[in-house]
Protein backbone atom coordinates (compact mmCIF):
# COMPACT_ATOMS: atom_id res chain seq x y z
CA UNK A 1 0.00 0.00 0.00
CA UNK A 2 1.64 3.06 -0.81
CA UNK A 3 1.16 6.44 1.90
CA UNK A 4 -2.01 7.59 0.02
CA UNK A 5 -4.17 4.70 -0.69
CA UNK A 6 -4.70 3.89 3.45
CA UNK A 7 -6.89 7.74 2.89
CA UNK A 8 -9.84 5.85 0.14
CA UNK A 9 -12.42 3.93 2.67
CA UNK A 10 -12.16 0.45 3.14
CA UNK A 11 -15.48 -0.31 2.13
CA UNK A 12 -14.72 -0.13 -1.58
CA UNK A 13 -12.01 -2.42 -2.79
CA UNK A 14 -10.63 -2.46 -6.43
CA UNK A 15 -10.93 -5.46 -8.20
CA UNK A 16 -7.33 -5.29 -9.89
CA UNK A 17 -3.92 -3.81 -8.48
CA UNK A 18 -3.45 -1.21 -11.37
CA UNK A 19 -2.64 2.44 -11.00
CA UNK A 20 -3.57 3.60 -14.25
CA UNK A 21 -1.80 6.83 -15.35
CA UNK A 22 -3.02 6.67 -19.05
CA UNK A 23 -6.05 5.02 -21.13
CA UNK A 24 -5.66 4.94 -25.18
CA UNK A 25 -8.51 3.22 -27.05
CA UNK A 26 -9.36 -0.17 -25.51
CA UNK A 27 -6.03 -0.06 -23.37
CA UNK A 28 -5.08 1.21 -19.94
CA UNK A 29 -1.86 1.76 -19.09
CA UNK A 30 -0.41 2.02 -15.38
CA UNK A 31 2.78 4.12 -14.06
CA UNK A 32 5.37 1.89 -15.19
CA UNK A 33 3.95 1.58 -18.66
CA UNK A 34 2.57 -1.53 -18.05
CA UNK A 35 -0.24 -2.41 -20.88
CA UNK A 36 -3.49 -4.04 -20.25
CA UNK A 37 -6.66 -4.78 -22.87
CA UNK A 38 -9.49 -2.76 -21.00
CA UNK A 39 -12.43 -5.02 -20.88
CA UNK A 40 -14.10 -3.39 -18.24
CA UNK A 41 -15.01 -0.20 -19.88
CA UNK A 42 -15.32 1.31 -16.11
CA UNK A 43 -18.45 -0.85 -15.73
CA UNK A 44 -19.37 -0.06 -19.25
CA UNK A 45 -19.01 3.61 -18.89
CA UNK A 46 -16.27 3.36 -21.84
CA UNK A 47 -18.51 3.01 -25.10
CA UNK A 48 -16.00 5.06 -27.07
CA UNK A 49 -13.35 3.84 -25.39
CA UNK A 50 -10.15 5.38 -23.71
CA UNK A 51 -9.78 9.53 -24.00
CA UNK A 52 -11.61 9.43 -28.13
CA UNK A 53 -10.11 12.15 -29.79
CA UNK A 54 -13.77 13.67 -30.76
CA UNK A 55 -15.11 12.62 -27.18
CA UNK A 56 -11.66 14.55 -25.90
CA UNK A 57 -11.70 17.62 -28.64
CA UNK A 58 -15.59 18.58 -27.83
CA UNK A 59 -14.61 18.45 -24.47
CA UNK A 60 -11.42 20.52 -24.52
CA UNK A 61 -13.23 23.02 -26.75
CA UNK A 62 -16.45 22.87 -24.56
CA UNK A 63 -13.86 23.48 -20.75
CA UNK A 64 -12.62 27.02 -22.70
CA UNK A 65 -15.90 28.40 -22.92
CA UNK A 66 -18.58 27.11 -19.88
CA UNK A 67 -17.93 24.36 -17.77
CA UNK A 68 -20.87 24.88 -15.58
CA UNK A 69 -23.98 26.44 -16.17
CA UNK A 70 -26.51 25.41 -14.11
CA UNK A 71 -29.71 24.19 -15.83
CA UNK A 72 -32.05 24.98 -13.18
CA UNK A 73 -31.05 28.80 -13.64
CA UNK A 74 -29.64 28.81 -17.64
CA UNK A 75 -29.34 27.00 -20.74
CA UNK A 76 -26.57 25.50 -22.75
CA UNK A 77 -25.82 24.94 -26.30
CA UNK A 78 -24.50 21.40 -25.31
CA UNK A 79 -27.48 20.32 -23.46
CA UNK A 80 -29.63 21.71 -26.06
CA UNK A 81 -28.25 19.76 -28.89
CA UNK A 82 -27.29 16.25 -27.03
CA UNK A 83 -31.60 16.50 -26.57
CA UNK A 84 -32.22 16.76 -30.16
CA UNK A 85 -29.76 13.87 -30.69
CA UNK A 86 -31.39 12.11 -28.12
CA UNK A 87 -34.71 12.56 -29.58
CA UNK A 88 -34.35 11.31 -32.75
CA UNK A 89 -33.21 8.00 -31.23
CA UNK A 90 -35.30 7.51 -28.55
CA UNK A 91 -38.90 5.58 -29.31
CA UNK A 92 -41.93 6.35 -29.55
CA UNK A 93 -43.18 9.88 -28.14
CA UNK A 94 -39.92 10.81 -25.87
CA UNK A 95 -39.23 13.86 -26.61
CA UNK A 96 -38.89 15.25 -22.91
CA UNK A 97 -35.19 14.86 -21.12
CA UNK A 98 -34.13 15.31 -17.53
CA UNK A 99 -30.58 15.10 -16.82
CA UNK A 100 -28.64 13.88 -13.97
CA UNK A 101 -25.30 12.74 -13.19
CA UNK A 102 -25.63 9.07 -12.22
CA UNK A 103 -27.86 6.41 -13.04
CA UNK A 104 -29.68 5.80 -10.09
CA UNK A 105 -30.61 9.80 -9.87
CA UNK A 106 -32.39 9.50 -13.33
CA UNK A 107 -34.21 6.12 -11.71
CA UNK A 108 -35.46 8.21 -8.98
CA UNK A 109 -36.69 10.72 -10.99
CA UNK A 110 -38.78 8.05 -13.39
CA UNK A 111 -40.00 6.68 -10.21
CA UNK A 112 -41.26 10.54 -8.70
CA UNK A 113 -42.34 11.20 -12.10
CA UNK A 114 -44.64 7.90 -12.53
CA UNK A 115 -46.17 8.63 -8.98
CA UNK A 116 -46.96 11.98 -9.20
CA UNK A 117 -47.99 11.27 -13.22
CA UNK A 118 -50.29 8.08 -11.83
CA UNK A 119 -51.24 9.45 -8.16
CA UNK A 120 -50.98 5.66 -7.31
CA UNK A 121 -48.09 4.66 -4.89
CA UNK A 122 -46.26 1.52 -6.10
CA UNK A 123 -43.74 0.32 -8.14
CA UNK A 124 -43.16 -2.72 -9.44
CA UNK A 125 -39.57 -4.35 -9.92
CA UNK A 126 -38.04 -7.69 -11.04
CA UNK A 127 -35.95 -10.22 -9.54
CA UNK A 128 -32.84 -9.86 -9.90
CA UNK A 129 -32.48 -6.13 -11.52
CA UNK A 130 -30.14 -3.55 -10.03
CA UNK A 131 -30.97 0.63 -10.72
CA UNK A 132 -28.82 2.09 -7.91
CA UNK A 133 -27.64 2.61 -4.38
CA UNK A 134 -29.60 5.71 -3.35
CA UNK A 135 -32.92 5.14 -1.40
CA UNK A 136 -35.42 4.80 -3.75
CA UNK A 137 -33.28 3.09 -6.35
CA UNK A 138 -31.72 0.43 -4.32
CA UNK A 139 -35.38 -0.16 -2.88
CA UNK A 140 -35.74 -1.58 -6.26
CA UNK A 141 -33.05 -3.38 -6.25
CA UNK A 142 -32.48 -7.12 -5.94
CA UNK A 143 -29.24 -8.08 -7.29
CA UNK A 144 -27.47 -8.92 -4.77
CA UNK A 145 -27.23 -8.72 -0.62
CA UNK A 146 -24.45 -6.84 -0.27
CA UNK A 147 -25.53 -3.47 -1.42
CA UNK A 148 -29.16 -3.70 0.53
CA UNK A 149 -27.89 -5.29 3.87
CA UNK A 150 -27.30 -2.75 7.15
CA UNK A 151 -29.48 -0.22 5.90
CA UNK A 152 -33.31 -1.50 6.25
CA UNK A 153 -35.72 -0.54 5.89
CA UNK A 154 -35.66 -0.01 2.52
CA UNK A 155 -38.78 2.64 0.72
CA UNK A 156 -42.36 1.49 0.98
CA UNK A 157 -44.50 0.68 -2.10
CA UNK A 158 -41.76 -1.48 -3.98
CA UNK A 159 -43.00 -5.45 -5.05
CA UNK A 160 -40.74 -7.74 -6.76
CA UNK A 161 -41.68 -10.18 -9.53
CA UNK A 162 -39.78 -12.37 -10.58
CA UNK A 163 -37.49 -12.54 -13.97
CA UNK A 164 -37.23 -14.83 -16.53
CA UNK A 165 -33.40 -16.64 -15.83
CA UNK A 166 -33.24 -19.23 -18.06
CA UNK A 167 -30.75 -20.54 -16.54
CA UNK A 168 -31.44 -20.18 -13.09
CA UNK A 169 -35.03 -22.12 -13.65
CA UNK A 170 -33.57 -24.51 -16.17
CA UNK A 171 -36.33 -23.76 -18.71
CA UNK A 172 -36.22 -22.44 -21.96
CA UNK A 173 -37.56 -18.65 -22.94
CA UNK A 174 -41.16 -19.94 -23.73
CA UNK A 175 -41.74 -21.86 -20.24
CA UNK A 176 -39.72 -18.92 -17.94
CA UNK A 177 -41.73 -16.06 -19.60
CA UNK A 178 -45.18 -17.68 -18.94
CA UNK A 179 -44.01 -18.36 -15.58
CA UNK A 180 -43.46 -14.74 -14.59
CA UNK A 181 -46.07 -13.85 -16.21
CA UNK A 182 -48.15 -15.90 -14.23
CA UNK A 183 -46.45 -14.47 -10.84
CA UNK A 184 -46.59 -11.21 -11.80
CA UNK A 185 -50.29 -11.72 -12.57
CA UNK A 186 -50.60 -13.08 -8.72
CA UNK A 187 -48.54 -9.92 -7.36
CA UNK A 188 -50.95 -7.33 -9.49
CA UNK A 189 -54.25 -9.66 -7.82
CA UNK A 190 -52.37 -9.68 -4.40
CA UNK A 191 -49.94 -7.37 -3.61
CA UNK A 192 -49.87 -4.05 -5.98
CA UNK A 193 -53.51 -4.22 -7.80
CA UNK A 194 -53.43 -2.32 -10.81
CA UNK A 195 -54.96 0.92 -9.17
CA UNK A 196 -51.87 1.44 -6.65
CA UNK A 197 -49.53 0.41 -9.10
CA UNK A 198 -47.70 3.21 -10.96
CA UNK A 199 -44.89 1.18 -12.81
CA UNK A 200 -43.12 -1.92 -13.56
CA UNK A 201 -39.45 -0.81 -13.20
CA UNK A 202 -37.04 -3.24 -15.39
CA UNK A 203 -34.06 -3.92 -16.96
CA UNK A 204 -34.16 -5.23 -20.56
CA UNK A 205 -31.22 -7.04 -19.62
CA UNK A 206 -29.93 -7.56 -16.10
CA UNK A 207 -26.57 -6.12 -15.22
CA UNK A 208 -25.72 -6.84 -11.95
CA UNK A 209 -27.28 -10.31 -11.38
CA UNK A 210 -24.62 -11.66 -14.34
CA UNK A 211 -26.22 -9.72 -17.84
CA UNK A 212 -29.22 -11.61 -17.92
CA UNK A 213 -31.29 -10.88 -20.80
CA UNK A 214 -35.26 -10.89 -21.04
CA UNK A 215 -37.40 -12.23 -23.39
CA UNK A 216 -39.64 -11.36 -26.48
CA UNK A 217 -42.75 -13.02 -24.75
CA UNK A 218 -42.29 -11.81 -21.33
CA UNK A 219 -41.20 -7.99 -22.08
CA UNK A 220 -44.46 -7.98 -24.52
CA UNK A 221 -46.49 -9.28 -21.58
CA UNK A 222 -45.30 -6.81 -19.75
CA UNK A 223 -46.52 -4.28 -22.26
CA UNK A 224 -49.34 -5.33 -22.61
CA UNK A 225 -50.04 -5.54 -18.83
CA UNK A 226 -49.41 -1.77 -18.35
CA UNK A 227 -50.98 -1.08 -21.43
CA UNK A 228 -54.40 -2.73 -19.57
CA UNK A 229 -54.31 -0.74 -16.68
CA UNK A 230 -52.80 2.28 -17.43
CA UNK A 231 -49.28 1.24 -15.12
CA UNK A 232 -46.34 3.22 -16.61
CA UNK A 233 -43.75 1.01 -18.27
CA UNK A 234 -39.74 2.12 -17.40
CA UNK A 235 -36.53 0.62 -19.11
CA UNK A 236 -33.73 1.36 -16.94
CA UNK A 237 -31.21 0.94 -19.83
CA UNK A 238 -28.07 2.06 -17.79
CA UNK A 239 -26.07 -0.31 -18.49
CA UNK A 240 -27.23 -1.99 -21.27
CA UNK A 241 -28.38 0.58 -23.46
CA UNK A 242 -26.17 3.18 -26.23
CA UNK A 243 -25.73 0.41 -28.60
CA UNK A 244 -23.89 -2.07 -26.25
CA UNK A 245 -26.03 -5.00 -27.15
CA UNK A 246 -26.13 -4.38 -30.96
CA UNK A 247 -29.06 -2.43 -30.75
CA UNK A 248 -28.88 1.26 -30.04
CA UNK A 249 -31.57 0.49 -27.15
CA UNK A 250 -31.71 -3.10 -25.49
CA UNK A 251 -35.55 -2.84 -25.67
CA UNK A 252 -35.49 -2.97 -29.64
CA UNK A 253 -34.85 -6.71 -29.37
CA UNK A 254 -38.35 -7.43 -27.80
CA UNK A 255 -40.29 -5.46 -29.89
CA UNK A 256 -41.73 -3.22 -27.70
CA UNK A 257 -42.06 0.63 -26.62
CA UNK A 258 -41.99 1.90 -23.22
CA UNK A 259 -43.23 5.01 -21.51
CA UNK A 260 -40.02 5.91 -19.72
CA UNK A 261 -36.39 5.59 -20.77
CA UNK A 262 -33.34 6.10 -18.12
CA UNK A 263 -29.56 6.00 -19.54
CA UNK A 264 -26.17 6.85 -18.32
CA UNK A 265 -23.26 4.89 -18.34
CA UNK A 266 -22.21 4.76 -21.56
CA UNK A 267 -23.86 7.56 -23.25
CA UNK A 268 -20.82 10.13 -22.02
CA UNK A 269 -17.64 8.11 -22.63
CA UNK A 270 -16.49 8.19 -18.37
CA UNK A 271 -18.26 11.96 -18.07
CA UNK A 272 -21.29 11.87 -15.57
CA UNK A 273 -24.50 12.46 -17.09
CA UNK A 274 -27.30 10.67 -16.91
CA UNK A 275 -31.35 10.67 -18.41
CA UNK A 276 -34.78 10.23 -17.83
CA UNK A 277 -36.53 10.58 -21.25
CA UNK A 278 -40.04 10.59 -21.45
CA UNK A 279 -43.01 12.43 -23.67
CA UNK A 280 -43.36 16.04 -22.86
CA UNK A 281 -47.11 15.05 -22.33
CA UNK A 282 -46.18 12.66 -19.68
CA UNK A 283 -43.84 14.84 -18.17
CA UNK A 284 -45.93 17.54 -17.77
CA UNK A 285 -47.83 15.29 -14.90
CA UNK A 286 -45.47 16.04 -12.72
CA UNK A 287 -45.37 18.35 -10.03
CA UNK A 288 -42.89 21.17 -10.67
CA UNK A 289 -40.09 21.74 -8.20
CA UNK A 290 -39.62 17.87 -8.56
CA UNK A 291 -36.75 17.80 -10.59
CA UNK A 292 -33.26 19.34 -9.74
CA UNK A 293 -29.98 18.65 -8.95
CA UNK A 294 -26.77 20.53 -8.53
CA UNK A 295 -24.72 19.18 -11.44
CA UNK A 296 -26.85 17.57 -13.83
CA UNK A 297 -26.94 18.67 -17.13
CA UNK A 298 -23.18 20.09 -17.06
CA UNK A 299 -22.05 22.09 -20.30
CA UNK A 300 -18.81 19.27 -20.53
CA UNK A 301 -20.48 16.31 -20.10
CA UNK A 302 -23.53 17.02 -22.52
CA UNK A 303 -20.68 18.28 -25.14
CA UNK A 304 -19.08 14.77 -23.99
CA UNK A 305 -22.15 12.82 -24.84
CA UNK A 306 -23.11 14.60 -27.86
CA UNK A 307 -19.68 13.89 -29.30
CA UNK A 308 -20.25 10.22 -28.49
CA UNK A 309 -23.37 10.10 -30.09
CA UNK A 310 -21.57 11.39 -33.07
CA UNK A 311 -19.10 8.46 -32.55
CA UNK A 312 -21.00 5.59 -31.96
CA UNK A 313 -23.22 6.48 -35.40
CA UNK A 314 -19.80 7.90 -37.68
CA UNK A 315 -17.89 4.68 -36.50
CA UNK A 316 -20.76 2.03 -36.42
CA UNK A 317 -20.21 1.09 -33.13
CA UNK A 318 -23.93 -0.74 -32.74
CA UNK A 319 -23.13 -2.86 -35.69
CA UNK A 320 -19.36 -3.23 -34.48
CA UNK A 321 -20.90 -4.35 -30.89
CA UNK A 322 -23.35 -7.02 -32.66
CA UNK A 323 -20.43 -8.05 -34.83
CA UNK A 324 -17.52 -8.25 -32.09
CA UNK A 325 -20.44 -9.71 -29.43
CA UNK A 326 -20.78 -12.82 -31.78
CA UNK A 327 -17.72 -13.30 -32.27
CA UNK A 328 -16.69 -13.41 -28.51
CA UNK A 329 -19.63 -15.37 -27.66
CA UNK A 330 -18.66 -18.05 -30.14
CA UNK A 331 -15.21 -18.36 -28.45
CA UNK A 332 -16.78 -18.38 -24.81
CA UNK A 333 -19.36 -20.64 -25.90
CA UNK A 334 -16.74 -22.99 -27.33
CA UNK A 335 -14.40 -22.94 -23.86
CA UNK A 336 -17.61 -23.60 -22.64
CA UNK A 337 -18.08 -27.17 -24.16
CA UNK A 338 -14.45 -27.91 -22.87
CA UNK A 339 -14.27 -26.17 -19.67
CA UNK A 340 -17.50 -27.42 -17.68
CA UNK A 341 -17.00 -24.90 -14.50
CA UNK A 342 -18.30 -22.80 -17.08
CA UNK A 343 -21.78 -23.28 -16.33
CA UNK A 344 -23.30 -20.86 -18.60
CA UNK A 345 -22.82 -18.28 -21.38
CA UNK A 346 -25.56 -14.95 -21.07
CA UNK A 347 -26.11 -11.75 -22.50
CA UNK A 348 -26.73 -10.05 -25.97
CA UNK A 349 -24.35 -8.58 -27.81
CA UNK A 350 -20.85 -6.90 -26.02
CA UNK A 351 -22.25 -7.43 -22.80
CA UNK A 352 -21.55 -11.09 -22.08
CA UNK A 353 -21.26 -13.13 -18.75
CA UNK A 354 -19.54 -16.46 -18.25
CA UNK A 355 -21.04 -18.05 -15.03
CA UNK A 356 -18.69 -20.00 -12.82
CA UNK A 357 -19.49 -23.36 -11.03
CA UNK A 358 -17.55 -25.35 -8.56
CA UNK A 359 -17.71 -29.20 -9.65
CA UNK A 360 -21.71 -29.64 -8.12
CA UNK A 361 -22.76 -27.10 -10.02
CA UNK A 362 -22.73 -24.47 -7.26
CA UNK A 363 -22.20 -20.52 -8.45
CA UNK A 364 -18.12 -20.27 -7.71
CA UNK A 365 -17.40 -16.42 -6.35
CA UNK A 366 -13.88 -17.31 -5.51
CA UNK A 367 -12.75 -19.07 -9.06
CA UNK A 368 -14.48 -16.09 -10.67
CA UNK A 369 -12.01 -14.04 -8.54
CA UNK A 370 -9.16 -16.35 -8.73
CA UNK A 371 -9.96 -15.86 -12.84
CA UNK A 372 -9.76 -12.08 -12.70
CA UNK A 373 -6.32 -11.83 -11.10
CA UNK A 374 -4.28 -14.12 -13.23
CA UNK A 375 -6.30 -12.27 -16.17
CA UNK A 376 -5.13 -9.17 -15.00
CA UNK A 377 -1.13 -11.32 -14.82
CA UNK A 378 -1.90 -11.92 -18.49
CA UNK A 379 -2.64 -8.46 -19.09
CA UNK A 380 -6.20 -8.29 -19.30
CA UNK A 381 -9.13 -6.14 -16.96
CA UNK A 382 -12.30 -8.07 -16.29
CA UNK A 383 -14.76 -7.64 -13.29
CA UNK A 384 -17.52 -9.86 -12.01
CA UNK A 385 -20.78 -9.92 -10.39
CA UNK A 386 -23.42 -12.12 -9.74
CA UNK A 387 -25.64 -13.25 -6.06
CA UNK A 388 -22.82 -15.56 -5.25
CA UNK A 389 -19.53 -13.29 -4.25
CA UNK A 390 -19.61 -12.68 -7.92
CA UNK A 391 -19.61 -15.81 -9.74
CA UNK A 392 -20.63 -14.06 -13.22
CA UNK A 393 -17.18 -12.93 -14.98
CA UNK A 394 -18.60 -10.23 -16.99
CA UNK A 395 -17.06 -9.14 -20.59
CA UNK A 396 -17.79 -5.53 -21.24
CA UNK A 397 -15.59 -4.24 -23.37
CA UNK A 398 -15.43 -0.76 -25.16
CA UNK A 399 -17.63 -0.68 -28.45
CA UNK A 400 -14.60 0.10 -30.66
CA UNK A 401 -12.70 -3.03 -29.42
CA UNK A 402 -11.86 -4.91 -32.91
CA UNK A 403 -11.53 -8.75 -34.04
CA UNK A 404 -7.71 -9.67 -32.95
CA UNK A 405 -8.62 -7.85 -29.39
CA UNK A 406 -12.05 -10.11 -28.65
CA UNK A 407 -9.05 -13.30 -29.47
CA UNK A 408 -6.40 -12.35 -27.87
CA UNK A 409 -8.92 -11.89 -24.72
CA UNK A 410 -10.29 -15.11 -24.97
CA UNK A 411 -7.10 -16.83 -25.69
CA UNK A 412 -6.03 -14.71 -22.45
CA UNK A 413 -8.78 -16.49 -20.99
CA UNK A 414 -9.02 -19.60 -21.31
CA UNK A 415 -5.21 -19.80 -20.11
CA UNK A 416 -6.26 -18.54 -17.40
CA UNK A 417 -8.94 -21.13 -16.62
CA UNK A 418 -6.05 -23.59 -17.34
CA UNK A 419 -3.75 -22.05 -14.45
CA UNK A 420 -6.42 -21.87 -12.06
CA UNK A 421 -8.01 -25.01 -11.87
Amino acid sequence: MSEHEGHLSPLLKQSSGVLAERGEGAYLYDESGERYLDFTSGIGVLSTGHCHPKVVEAAQRQIGRVVHAQYAIVRHRPILELSEKLGELMPGAIDSFFYANAGTEAVEASIRLARQATGRPNIIAFRGCFHGRTMGSLSTTSSSSPVRQGVQPMMGGVAFAPFPDTYWYGWDEETAAQFCLKELDYVLQTISVPKETAAMLIEPVQGEAGYVPANTTFMKGLQERCREHGILFILDEVQAGNGRTGKYWAFEHFGIEPDVVVTAKGIASGFPLSVMGASDALMAKGWMGSQGGTYGGNAVACAAASATLDVIREEGLVENARERGAQLRARLEELKTRYPEIGNVSGIGLMLGTHMVDGQGRPDGDRSARLLKECERRGLLLIKCGAWGGQVVRWVPPLIVDAEQIDWAADQFEAALEATR
